[in-house]
Protein backbone atom coordinates (compact mmCIF):
# COMPACT_ATOMS: atom_id res chain seq x y z
CA UNK A 1 0.00 0.00 0.00
CA UNK A 2 1.57 3.25 -0.93
CA UNK A 3 1.46 5.70 2.16
CA UNK A 4 -1.09 8.75 2.04
CA UNK A 5 1.96 11.70 1.67
CA UNK A 6 3.72 9.49 -1.30
CA UNK A 7 -0.23 9.15 -3.33
CA UNK A 8 -0.78 12.30 -2.61
CA UNK A 9 2.96 13.75 -4.22
CA UNK A 10 2.11 11.22 -7.17
CA UNK A 11 -1.16 12.08 -7.79
CA UNK A 12 -0.15 15.80 -7.85
CA UNK A 13 2.97 15.15 -9.75
CA UNK A 14 0.91 13.54 -12.16
CA UNK A 15 -1.95 16.27 -12.79
CA UNK A 16 1.17 18.53 -13.27
CA UNK A 17 2.44 16.56 -15.92
CA UNK A 18 -0.67 16.10 -17.43
CA UNK A 19 -1.35 19.78 -17.96
CA UNK A 20 1.96 20.55 -19.00
CA UNK A 21 1.74 18.08 -21.95
CA UNK A 22 -1.35 20.15 -22.93
CA UNK A 23 0.49 22.97 -22.58
CA UNK A 24 3.27 22.23 -24.73
CA UNK A 25 0.67 20.89 -27.89
CA UNK A 26 -1.33 23.74 -27.80
CA UNK A 27 -3.73 21.42 -26.76
CA UNK A 28 -7.13 22.38 -24.04
CA UNK A 29 -8.94 20.07 -22.05
CA UNK A 30 -11.84 19.13 -23.75
CA UNK A 31 -15.00 20.11 -22.95
CA UNK A 32 -17.81 17.49 -22.02
CA UNK A 33 -20.74 17.93 -25.83
CA UNK A 34 -17.90 19.82 -27.17
CA UNK A 35 -16.90 17.34 -30.11
CA UNK A 36 -18.40 15.59 -32.85
CA UNK A 37 -17.70 12.42 -31.42
CA UNK A 38 -20.86 12.35 -28.85
CA UNK A 39 -22.57 15.25 -30.58
CA UNK A 40 -25.79 15.77 -30.46
CA UNK A 41 -25.63 15.02 -26.48
CA UNK A 42 -29.19 16.26 -25.58
CA UNK A 43 -32.00 18.10 -27.01
CA UNK A 44 -31.30 20.75 -30.65
CA UNK A 45 -33.57 23.30 -30.76
CA UNK A 46 -34.63 24.69 -34.25
CA UNK A 47 -35.37 28.66 -33.73
CA UNK A 48 -37.70 29.87 -36.04
CA UNK A 49 -38.37 34.14 -36.25
CA UNK A 50 -42.06 33.52 -37.65
CA UNK A 51 -44.92 32.80 -35.90
CA UNK A 52 -46.48 29.43 -36.13
CA UNK A 53 -48.16 28.15 -39.49
CA UNK A 54 -46.66 29.96 -41.78
CA UNK A 55 -44.40 29.00 -44.42
CA UNK A 56 -41.04 29.05 -42.70
CA UNK A 57 -42.45 27.60 -39.67
CA UNK A 58 -43.66 24.54 -41.82
CA UNK A 59 -40.11 24.61 -43.60
CA UNK A 60 -38.63 24.53 -40.01
CA UNK A 61 -40.97 21.84 -38.58
CA UNK A 62 -39.78 19.59 -41.52
CA UNK A 63 -36.13 19.97 -41.24
CA UNK A 64 -36.27 19.55 -37.08
CA UNK A 65 -38.27 16.23 -38.20
CA UNK A 66 -35.57 14.80 -40.31
CA UNK A 67 -32.67 16.06 -38.65
CA UNK A 68 -34.12 14.19 -35.74
CA UNK A 69 -33.63 11.02 -37.59
CA UNK A 70 -30.71 11.86 -38.95
CA UNK A 71 -29.04 12.85 -35.84
CA UNK A 72 -30.63 10.31 -33.35
CA UNK A 73 -32.05 13.15 -30.54
CA UNK A 74 -34.76 14.90 -30.32
CA UNK A 75 -35.17 18.15 -32.34
CA UNK A 76 -37.69 20.61 -31.39
CA UNK A 77 -39.24 24.21 -32.72
CA UNK A 78 -39.19 26.82 -30.69
CA UNK A 79 -40.80 30.44 -32.27
CA UNK A 80 -39.49 33.36 -31.09
CA UNK A 81 -41.16 36.53 -32.79
CA UNK A 82 -41.33 40.25 -33.10
CA UNK A 83 -38.76 42.97 -33.67
CA UNK A 84 -40.13 42.17 -37.83
CA UNK A 85 -37.99 38.88 -36.96
CA UNK A 86 -35.28 40.77 -35.23
CA UNK A 87 -36.01 38.57 -31.93
CA UNK A 88 -35.46 35.22 -33.43
CA UNK A 89 -32.37 36.45 -35.47
CA UNK A 90 -30.54 37.29 -32.35
CA UNK A 91 -31.45 34.73 -30.12
CA UNK A 92 -30.49 32.19 -32.37
CA UNK A 93 -27.28 33.98 -32.97
CA UNK A 94 -26.14 34.80 -29.52
CA UNK A 95 -27.30 30.91 -27.93
CA UNK A 96 -24.14 29.06 -26.77
CA UNK A 97 -22.19 27.96 -30.14
CA UNK A 98 -21.85 23.97 -28.94
CA UNK A 99 -24.26 22.65 -32.35
CA UNK A 100 -27.31 22.34 -30.08
CA UNK A 101 -29.21 25.16 -31.43
CA UNK A 102 -29.72 26.08 -35.08
CA UNK A 103 -31.98 28.88 -36.73
CA UNK A 104 -34.33 28.79 -39.78
CA UNK A 105 -32.62 32.34 -40.70
CA UNK A 106 -34.67 34.28 -43.59
CA UNK A 107 -33.69 37.00 -46.08
CA UNK A 108 -34.96 39.78 -43.34
CA UNK A 109 -31.28 39.12 -42.42
CA UNK A 110 -29.67 40.94 -45.39
CA UNK A 111 -32.42 43.73 -44.72
CA UNK A 112 -33.26 44.70 -41.00
CA UNK A 113 -29.60 45.81 -40.05
CA UNK A 114 -29.71 48.42 -43.22
CA UNK A 115 -33.36 49.46 -42.08
CA UNK A 116 -31.67 50.44 -38.70
CA UNK A 117 -34.12 47.26 -37.08
CA UNK A 118 -31.35 45.84 -35.38
CA UNK A 119 -27.06 45.68 -35.60
CA UNK A 120 -27.34 42.06 -36.27
CA UNK A 121 -26.02 40.35 -39.65
CA UNK A 122 -25.55 37.29 -41.60
CA UNK A 123 -22.04 37.53 -40.28
CA UNK A 124 -22.56 36.80 -36.62
CA UNK A 125 -23.64 33.22 -38.00
CA UNK A 126 -22.06 29.93 -39.24
CA UNK A 127 -24.42 29.21 -42.31
CA UNK A 128 -25.20 25.76 -42.93
CA UNK A 129 -27.79 25.34 -45.52
CA UNK A 130 -30.17 27.42 -48.15
CA UNK A 131 -32.93 25.19 -48.87
CA UNK A 132 -35.50 27.51 -50.35
CA UNK A 133 -35.50 30.88 -52.66
CA UNK A 134 -38.77 32.44 -53.94
CA UNK A 135 -38.44 34.54 -56.44
CA UNK A 136 -40.95 37.87 -56.56
CA UNK A 137 -43.32 38.21 -59.44
CA UNK A 138 -45.66 40.74 -60.75
CA UNK A 139 -49.00 39.88 -60.79
CA UNK A 140 -51.97 41.90 -62.14
CA UNK A 141 -55.78 40.82 -63.12
CA UNK A 142 -56.11 38.61 -66.27
CA UNK A 143 -58.59 41.41 -67.91
CA UNK A 144 -55.50 44.26 -67.25
CA UNK A 145 -54.54 45.78 -70.78
CA UNK A 146 -50.72 45.10 -69.02
CA UNK A 147 -49.66 41.65 -71.16
CA UNK A 148 -46.18 41.97 -70.35
CA UNK A 149 -43.31 43.98 -68.03
CA UNK A 150 -42.74 46.25 -70.71
CA UNK A 151 -46.43 47.29 -71.14
CA UNK A 152 -46.20 47.93 -66.82
CA UNK A 153 -43.09 49.64 -66.73
CA UNK A 154 -44.71 52.11 -70.12
CA UNK A 155 -47.53 52.47 -68.27
CA UNK A 156 -45.57 53.82 -65.19
CA UNK A 157 -43.54 56.24 -67.07
CA UNK A 158 -47.22 57.47 -68.55
CA UNK A 159 -48.42 57.58 -64.88
CA UNK A 160 -46.04 58.31 -62.34
CA UNK A 161 -47.16 58.35 -59.22
CA UNK A 162 -50.53 57.12 -60.06
CA UNK A 163 -50.42 53.20 -59.91
CA UNK A 164 -50.75 51.34 -56.68
CA UNK A 165 -48.70 47.98 -55.82
CA UNK A 166 -48.96 45.50 -52.62
CA UNK A 167 -48.14 42.39 -51.45
CA UNK A 168 -46.74 42.97 -47.81
CA UNK A 169 -45.97 45.82 -45.47
CA UNK A 170 -44.22 48.61 -46.15
CA UNK A 171 -39.87 47.62 -46.06
CA UNK A 172 -41.26 44.05 -46.33
CA UNK A 173 -39.84 41.71 -48.80
CA UNK A 174 -41.67 42.17 -51.85
CA UNK A 175 -41.59 45.52 -51.32
CA UNK A 176 -37.78 46.00 -50.99
CA UNK A 177 -38.48 43.48 -54.46
CA UNK A 178 -40.29 45.79 -56.28
CA UNK A 179 -38.09 48.65 -55.34
CA UNK A 180 -35.15 47.06 -56.71
CA UNK A 181 -37.25 46.32 -59.81
CA UNK A 182 -38.39 49.55 -60.02
CA UNK A 183 -34.38 50.95 -59.48
CA UNK A 184 -33.13 48.51 -62.25
CA UNK A 185 -35.68 49.44 -64.84
CA UNK A 186 -34.66 53.40 -64.67
CA UNK A 187 -38.03 54.11 -62.25
CA UNK A 188 -38.20 55.92 -59.53
CA UNK A 189 -38.96 54.34 -56.84
CA UNK A 190 -41.99 56.45 -55.38
CA UNK A 191 -43.32 56.30 -59.10
CA UNK A 192 -45.11 53.07 -57.96
CA UNK A 193 -47.40 53.91 -54.70
CA UNK A 194 -46.81 51.29 -52.29
CA UNK A 195 -49.67 50.24 -50.26
CA UNK A 196 -49.05 47.97 -46.97
CA UNK A 197 -51.25 45.12 -46.07
CA UNK A 198 -50.56 42.48 -43.66
CA UNK A 199 -49.17 39.69 -46.74
CA UNK A 200 -49.74 38.14 -49.81
CA UNK A 201 -53.59 36.95 -49.75
CA UNK A 202 -54.99 40.35 -48.80
CA UNK A 203 -53.16 42.31 -51.55
CA UNK A 204 -54.59 39.88 -53.78
CA UNK A 205 -58.10 40.23 -52.72
CA UNK A 206 -57.64 44.12 -52.67
CA UNK A 207 -56.41 43.26 -56.64
CA UNK A 208 -59.22 41.31 -57.73
CA UNK A 209 -61.40 44.12 -55.84
CA UNK A 210 -60.10 46.27 -58.40
CA UNK A 211 -58.90 48.22 -55.48
CA UNK A 212 -54.95 48.41 -56.46
CA UNK A 213 -53.28 47.95 -59.64
CA UNK A 214 -50.62 45.20 -59.44
CA UNK A 215 -49.13 43.17 -56.47
CA UNK A 216 -45.88 41.48 -56.36
CA UNK A 217 -44.93 38.52 -54.58
CA UNK A 218 -44.36 34.76 -55.13
CA UNK A 219 -45.75 32.95 -58.00
CA UNK A 220 -46.78 29.99 -55.13
CA UNK A 221 -48.38 32.83 -53.10
CA UNK A 222 -51.26 33.22 -56.43
CA UNK A 223 -50.89 29.69 -58.10
CA UNK A 224 -54.30 29.13 -57.20
CA UNK A 225 -55.48 32.59 -58.60
CA UNK A 226 -53.49 32.21 -61.87
CA UNK A 227 -55.00 28.95 -62.44
CA UNK A 228 -57.98 29.91 -61.95
CA UNK A 229 -57.90 32.34 -65.24
CA UNK A 230 -58.19 35.26 -62.12
CA UNK A 231 -54.30 36.53 -62.53
CA UNK A 232 -51.92 37.02 -64.67
CA UNK A 233 -47.93 36.82 -64.26
CA UNK A 234 -46.22 39.69 -65.98
CA UNK A 235 -42.82 38.18 -65.26
CA UNK A 236 -40.68 36.65 -62.27
CA UNK A 237 -37.78 37.96 -60.47
CA UNK A 238 -35.29 35.13 -60.72
CA UNK A 239 -32.36 34.20 -62.62
CA UNK A 240 -33.75 31.52 -64.85
CA UNK A 241 -37.56 30.54 -65.32
CA UNK A 242 -39.37 28.40 -62.77
CA UNK A 243 -39.42 24.82 -63.80
CA UNK A 244 -42.81 24.80 -62.30
CA UNK A 245 -43.92 27.65 -64.09
CA UNK A 246 -41.97 27.84 -67.32
CA UNK A 247 -44.40 29.70 -69.00
CA UNK A 248 -43.62 33.11 -67.16
CA UNK A 249 -40.57 35.08 -68.25
CA UNK A 250 -38.02 36.57 -66.16
CA UNK A 251 -37.67 40.24 -65.79
CA UNK A 252 -34.21 39.97 -67.25
CA UNK A 253 -35.34 38.82 -70.83
CA UNK A 254 -37.05 42.25 -70.90
CA UNK A 255 -33.60 43.83 -70.16
CA UNK A 256 -33.82 44.67 -66.94
CA UNK A 257 -30.76 43.36 -64.95
CA UNK A 258 -32.61 42.27 -61.32
CA UNK A 259 -33.03 38.94 -59.10
CA UNK A 260 -35.37 39.69 -56.06
CA UNK A 261 -35.55 36.47 -54.19
CA UNK A 262 -36.84 35.75 -50.35
CA UNK A 263 -34.95 32.97 -49.39
CA UNK A 264 -34.78 30.69 -45.94
CA UNK A 265 -31.90 28.26 -44.48
CA UNK A 266 -30.34 27.07 -41.38
CA UNK A 267 -27.27 28.22 -39.45
CA UNK A 268 -26.14 28.13 -36.66
CA UNK A 269 -23.97 30.62 -33.75
CA UNK A 270 -20.40 32.12 -34.76
CA UNK A 271 -17.14 29.94 -33.30
CA UNK A 272 -19.38 26.44 -33.39
CA UNK A 273 -16.90 23.95 -33.36
CA UNK A 274 -16.32 22.86 -37.47
CA UNK A 275 -16.66 19.01 -36.50
CA UNK A 276 -20.25 20.02 -35.46
CA UNK A 277 -20.91 22.22 -38.74
CA UNK A 278 -19.53 19.35 -40.51
CA UNK A 279 -21.69 16.80 -38.93
CA UNK A 280 -24.11 18.89 -39.40
CA UNK A 281 -23.95 20.10 -42.98
CA UNK A 282 -23.39 16.41 -43.92
CA UNK A 283 -27.17 15.26 -42.69
CA UNK A 284 -28.68 18.32 -44.26
CA UNK A 285 -26.95 17.60 -47.54
CA UNK A 286 -28.66 14.02 -46.73
CA UNK A 287 -31.59 15.62 -46.16
CA UNK A 288 -32.30 17.66 -49.59
CA UNK A 289 -31.39 14.57 -51.40
CA UNK A 290 -34.26 12.91 -50.33
CA UNK A 291 -37.84 12.07 -52.03
CA UNK A 292 -39.22 13.50 -48.73
CA UNK A 293 -38.01 16.53 -48.81
CA UNK A 294 -38.45 16.83 -52.40
CA UNK A 295 -41.91 16.26 -51.58
CA UNK A 296 -42.51 18.71 -48.96
CA UNK A 297 -41.10 21.82 -51.31
CA UNK A 298 -43.33 20.75 -54.23
CA UNK A 299 -46.93 19.91 -51.69
CA UNK A 300 -45.97 23.23 -50.05
CA UNK A 301 -45.11 25.26 -53.44
CA UNK A 302 -41.57 26.59 -52.48
CA UNK A 303 -39.25 26.99 -54.78
CA UNK A 304 -35.50 24.74 -54.02
CA UNK A 305 -32.20 26.69 -53.87
CA UNK A 306 -29.61 24.52 -52.52
CA UNK A 307 -26.39 26.36 -50.99
CA UNK A 308 -23.79 24.80 -48.25
CA UNK A 309 -21.61 26.03 -46.02
CA UNK A 310 -19.21 28.61 -47.63
CA UNK A 311 -21.58 28.50 -50.94
CA UNK A 312 -24.39 29.67 -48.79
CA UNK A 313 -21.81 32.33 -47.19
CA UNK A 314 -20.80 33.69 -50.27
CA UNK A 315 -24.63 34.17 -51.55
CA UNK A 316 -25.46 35.94 -47.55
CA UNK A 317 -21.88 38.09 -48.60
CA UNK A 318 -23.81 39.01 -52.04
CA UNK A 319 -27.41 39.78 -50.87
CA UNK A 320 -25.98 41.75 -48.30
CA UNK A 321 -24.68 44.18 -50.44
CA UNK A 322 -27.88 44.02 -53.05
CA UNK A 323 -29.73 44.70 -50.27
CA UNK A 324 -28.14 47.84 -49.06
CA UNK A 325 -28.67 49.61 -52.03
CA UNK A 326 -32.43 49.13 -52.50
CA UNK A 327 -32.89 49.94 -49.17
CA UNK A 328 -31.08 53.18 -49.24
CA UNK A 329 -33.05 53.86 -52.98
CA UNK A 330 -36.50 52.75 -51.00
CA UNK A 331 -35.76 55.29 -48.65
CA UNK A 332 -35.84 52.84 -45.28
CA UNK A 333 -32.35 53.32 -44.86
CA UNK A 334 -31.38 54.07 -40.80
CA UNK A 335 -30.82 57.81 -40.91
Amino acid sequence: MIPGKTYCSILLTTVILYFALLLNTGCKPTEPGSSALNYPSKTITVICPWAAGGGTDRLSRFMADQLQRELGKPCVVVNRTGGSGAVGHSAGALAKPDGHTITMITSELNTMHWMGITDLTWEIYEPLLQMNADAAAILVKADSPWKTVQDFVQAVQDNPGKLTMSGTATGGAWDLARAGFQVAAGLPVDAVRWIPTKGSAPSIVELLGGHIDVVCCSVPEAISQIEAGQLRALCVMSADRLSDYPDIPTVKESGIDWVGVGWRGLAMPKNTPEPILDKVIEACGRIVASEDFASFMRKNGFGVEIRQGETFAGFLKEQDIQWKVVVEAAGYAKK
